[in-house]
């Protein structure tokens, strides 16, 4: 079971770090002068739809760490600053 569970959280950790970094990425690769380049992407064809779509992953996984950290204790003044 502890293989089938450090498997598993090797595979989400790998996910994790590949959809924020393609959401950090995002705010660099888009055209912001030309909607034209964004506009058949997922999300398109608004600026803010491509954005909720590439970015709104990495901003929950951020999240989630965040508020995991604080309830485990992990993170040492993050938790100070709770109590």
């Amino acid at each position: 079971m502890k293989l089938i569970r450090a498997f598993g959280l090797a595979i989400g950790g790998v996910l994790a770090v590949y959809l924020v970094g393609r959401g950090i990425a995002e705010f660099f690769t888009v055209d912001y002068s030309d909607p034209a380049s964004y506009r058949l992407d997922w999300g398109g064809p608004s600026l803010a739809g491509v954005f909720a779509v590439h970015t709104g992953p990495a901003v929950l996984i951020l999240a989630g760490v965040a508020v995991g950290c604080a309830a485990t204790g992990v993170g040492g003044r993050l938790t100070a600053m709770a109590n």
